[in-house]
């Protein structure tokens, strides 16, 4: 018996007993809430008439429902564990001794008693870097008590499923390639993968970065820059849990299907959901007391690819806008404002005292906030000198008085005043409830909103995390450095822009940043096949990026006459089902090609139904019998369902990815991956067309189908 499975033998033993003793405090706990309800409902009635009683009771009641709860998330962990307790082991003689440690590594700590060493390290724990960043040799590692420096004599790797050893092996690697090959050529599943067993030196270095407050990640499609960003996150819950709580968190994600694709990460992972939105939705929130309603994204872009984009669109997401905006503020105020004296109960101020107190005692307070710093003011004056509260009524009557200094305190008309000093068209003037701000606006219109009023800076996130960071422009990465001043990892592909040509935001994030942002450039792709990689990379045009050499299908290209031949094709060649892949997917360049696939395809699926619908009805009628008719039909139904791959569609609308096959644009699909891609349609002569191209390629794990129409 090798070492590796006498250890796993061992070790399941423990967490069994573990898991037995967790089970028992669990139902002791349980009798004891049930026994504090019975008390409760019996002695109520007669509990002191101060509550004091009763509020001891219930803290009691509710510390042991936590305590429940507590448990039960420790079971939950150990069975975990129990299916796969370790994938990787390192015996490590630290200097100055002779014997060797046995270091095994898992998804999560467990020692076989209390307060005992682990039997197995949390791949977090800082003893595992000798496992991700050394081979055999001299080693070491930052312990809590300072720099741990020794020799590696061996390192193992194992897999290990439903308790029962697959293989392990001594590997000189960090992490073999053959065993890289086939943890990243699986199948493709429904949720992003973690990726403990195959962290590479260089992810390893950006996972535990402690250091930096702003990380920005520039990374090639497929190098697993989101996987690396999420295992980031659990480190640094691991690392710092009296500061750092999920709820501290917040990731800004293109979609909802791409925040359903990795919600599952940080729970493999031995952490909590955290909160996932997208940026645009933060923004319209903010808006509502601007405009009725916002345009969507997902239509900009179509009007994007259908009629390109107005340079006055770019203008407004510009450095150029953000230095326009601080210039028109300067000669804002003397057109913004008209003072009046203001009196209450004998008590006055003439203009020109409120006109000083605006300018002078509080210049550093934004326009449409400083009046109330200025009534504050005179409130303060009033109650003192009369040693009396205003009444909340007459409080209200003041700030009119106050508010009505303002010509306008609508942000939606100060906007046009901007847009109309720069010579570029105005928005409708509209009441509040008919208005709709124009995808290109919203951003220009928050940051105007932001500069004019104080917004508190949102303090209970600590660290933010912005994904597919090449969609967003100059201007929302300045109104996030506002908004935010927690730290921040933040992650893309300059090639992946959603847009005309790739954005490098590399180029400003220093300027908006400061000094502490650290850039890191991650070059190696693992997600795709070489034909395919090769393939994506003639492409984009770009060069320095090192492919995991896995070989697969060479990329098929065919021309058809109308985009029914091209599915029909793609009928014949997917693959999902028993025995097959577990995904596909249709991309398209539009979303009006991408409704037209779904169609046909619903409808080819629907014609299926119905032969088959139709054969299991003349085999019953062969016997003649009506009721076996009925039960036929029923059954062919079930059959149906059951053999054929589930289609779904996914819109903006959408969220969760299935298995099967699934239909969407290019631009939906960004961040997801799927076993065989079809990139159908698509106008060549349409200045997005290299994106979509580019993006839904690289969205292919072993199969890839290139199908134009004429």
């Amino acid at each position: 018996m090798s070492r590796g499975t006498e250890f796993l033998g061992y070790v399941t033993e423990k967490l069994e007993k573990k898991i037995g003793e967790v089970g028992g405090k669990i139902r002791e706990t349980r009798e004891d809430i049930r026994g504090m309800h019975e008390y409760y409902w019996e002695n109520y009635t007669e509990m002191d008439q101060y509550g004091y009683e009763d509020f001891d009771n219930q803290q009691a009641l509710l510390a042991q429902v936590n305590a429940e709860q507590e448990e039960r998330k420790l079971r939950r962990r150990l069975l975990k564990m129990l299916d796969s307790p370790f994938f990787g082991s390192v015996d490590f003689v630290y200097e100055g001794e002779e014997k060797s440690e046995a270091f095994y590594i898992g998804i999560g700590n467990f020692a076989g008693e209390t307060g005992g060493l682990p039997l197995i390290y949390d791949w977090r724990a800082p003893v595992c870097s000798l496992f991700y960043d050394y081979d055999k040799g001299g080693a070491s590692y930052e312990a809590p008590g300072g720099r741990m420096e020794g020799e590696i004599l061996s390192k193992r790797q194992y897999k290990i499923r439903d308790g029962k050893m697959i293989y392990e092996f001594e590997s000189d690697m960090k992490i073999d390639d053959d065993i890289l090959k086939q943890e990243l050529g699986a199948n493709g599943d429904v949720r992003l993968k973690n990726i403990v067993r195959t962290i590479q030196r260089e992810q390893n270095a950006i996972i535990r970065n402690t250091r930096d407050k702003v990380l920005v990640i520039q990374g090639a499609a497929g190098s697993g820059k989101t996987s690396i960003a999420l295992h980031r996150i659990a480190y640094l819950l691991y690392h710092d849990r009296k500061r750092l709580k999920s709820s501290n968190i917040l990731i800004l994600s293109p979609n909802s299907v791409f925040s359903n694709y990795i919600s599952h990460v940080l729970p493999e992972l031995g952490e909590e959901t955290i909160l996932e939105m997208s940026f645009d939705l933060f923004a319209y929130r903010r808006l509502q007391d601007v405009a009725a309603d916002c345009r969507d994204k997902f239509d900009f872009i179509e009007e994007q690819m259908l009629l390109g984009r107005r340079e006055q669109g770019r203008w407004k997401q510009s450095e150029e806008y953000v230095r326009t905006v601080e210039g028109f503020l300067l000669d804002l105020e003397d057109r913004l404002m008209e003072f009046k004296p203001v009196e209450y109960r004998g008590f006055s101020r003439k203009a020109e005292e409120l006109l000083s107190l605006f300018y002078y005692k509080f210049p550093d307070i934004p326009l449409l906030s400083r009046m109330d710093a200025v009534m504050e003011y005179f409130v303060d004056e009033y109650e003192t000198l009369s040693g009396r509260r205003i009444p909340e009524e007459d409080l209200e009557l003041l700030r009119e008085k106050f508010y009505g200094m303002y010509v306008t305190r609508d942000v939606y008309e100060i906007y046009n005043w901007l847009l109309e000093e720069n010579g570029i068209p105005t928005l409708p003037d509209l009441p509040l409830e008919r208005r709709v701000l124009e995808y290109e606006d919203v951003y220009p219109v928050l940051y105007l909103k932001y500069r004019l009023f104080t917004v508190k800076n949102r303090g209970s996130i600590r660290h933010l995390v912005v994904d597919e960071m090449q969609d967003y422009t100059y201007l929302q990465y300045v109104l996030l450095q506002r908004m935010f001043s927690c730290n921040m990892t933040i992650l893309g592909d300059r090639a992946q822009t959603v847009d005309e040509s790739p954005r490098d935001v590399l180029r400003f994030l220093p300027g908006i940043f400061g000094r502490d942002i650290r850039m890191v450039e991650m070059k190696k792709s693992y997600r795709n096949t070489l034909e395919i990689a090769r393939y994506a990379e003639q492409i984009s045009g770009l060069s320095g990026i090192t492919y995991l050499e896995r070989h697969g299908k060479p990329v098929e290209e065919e021309t058809f006459r109308n985009l029914e031949e091209a599915l029909e094709q793609a009928l014949a060649r997917v693959r999902v089902g028993a025995g097959g892949y577990e995904t596909a997917a249709v991309l398209t360049m539009t979303e009006r090609e991408a409704k037209a696939c779904y169609k046909y395809l619903e409808r080819r699926k629907r014609d299926s139904h119905a032969g088959a619908d139709e054969g299991k009805c003349a085999d019953s009628h062969a016997g003649a019998d009506e009721s076996k008719c009925a039960d036929s039909h029923d059954r062919a139904d079930e059959e149906i369902a059951e053999a054929g791959p589930v289609l779904s569609y996914i819109d903006r609308d959408s969220t969760a990815f299935q298995k099967g096959i699934t239909v969407t644009t290019f631009y939906q699909a960004k961040g997801l991956e799927f076993d065989q891609v079809f990139l159908v349609a698509g106008d060549p002569e349409n200045v997005f067309f290299r994106q979509f191209q580019y993006i839904g390629a690289t969205r292919a794990l072993h199969e890839l189908y290139v199908y134009r129409c004429m």
